[in-house]
């Protein structure tokens, strides 16, 4: 009786979890999708913000890094929303380049990802993927400022998941989602300002250009291309398109 007793919360989690759930009425989906592109532009709310699209930049970069063979030796994320992932292997060769095209184009496919189960219902698991992606990112975060912002971005998804009823729950996910496809197109023509401007002389676009001899603004396009293109998929499957 005990283990049956035990075992009931167990498989009701489960099934929560890889459940579907209903999604928000669409125009609760449009005006998620007109918040998370306010906060995008409006440069105070902007800043801190931004802070979150430096979190899953920086998760891409290591991510590929372990995918691709490399020793992963620290994340850093600094209070100015640049950061540092550091990792040991061959300077040359396909995981390096893998590793540093990883970092703007992140935050897009993650939020392209993020759509696709939203698409599917999948609310819950949606929150409850990106608090395991987070507590894997914490493990590897190297500096005190890193370590408190992926403790306060996993908090908030922890507490949404477990303690908000489903409807506030779906409009944090696709609050969430809308902001990782819109907010993973600012970076890239931030860096393309910055670069006109003679700045950012070692960015990811200029890594890769020495990396495998095509121009920066090879690479720079390619970014835009993947956050716009992630930006229409993921939108037309988050507004049911």
């Amino acid at each position: 009786m005990q283990s049956t007793t035990t075992a009931a919360p167990a498989t009701d989690l489960w099934d929560r979890v890889t459940g579907t759930q209903t999604a928000p009425e669409f125009w609760l989906v449009v005006a998620t999708g007109v918040a998370a592109l306010a906060v995008v532009l409006w440069g105070p709310a902007w800043r801190p913000a931004r802070n979150a699209i430096t979190i899953a930049h920086e998760g891409g970069h290591g991510l590929i890094a372990l995918v691709t063979g490399r020793t992963l030796e620290g994340i850093r994320l600094h209070s100015d929303t640049s950061g540092l992932t550091v990792s040991r292997g061959r300077p040359t060769g396909p995981g390096m380049i893998l590793t540093a095209l990883a970092g703007y184009t992140a935050p897009s496919l993650l939020g392209l990802g993020g759509a696709w189960l939203l698409a599917s219902g999948h609310i819950t698991l949606l929150l409850w993927v990106a608090t395991a992606l987070l507590l894997a990112l914490l493990v590897m975060v190297r500096n005190a400022y890193g370590v408190l912002t992926v403790l306060i971005t996993g908090g908030l998804f922890v507490a949404v998941s477990w303690l908000a009823d489903s409807e506030v729950q779906a409009l944090f996910a696709y609050a969430a989602v809308w902001f990782l496809l819109i907010g993973g197109v600012r970076p890239v023509f931030e860096l393309q300002s910055k670069r006109r401007r003679g700045g950012a002389p070692d960015s990811d676009a200029d890594q890769l250009a020495r990396l495998t001899h095509a121009p920066a603004a090879i690479w720079l396009l390619l970014f835009h291309a993947v956050a716009l293109c992630s930006l229409i998929g993921g939108g037309g499957w988050l507004l049911g398109r």
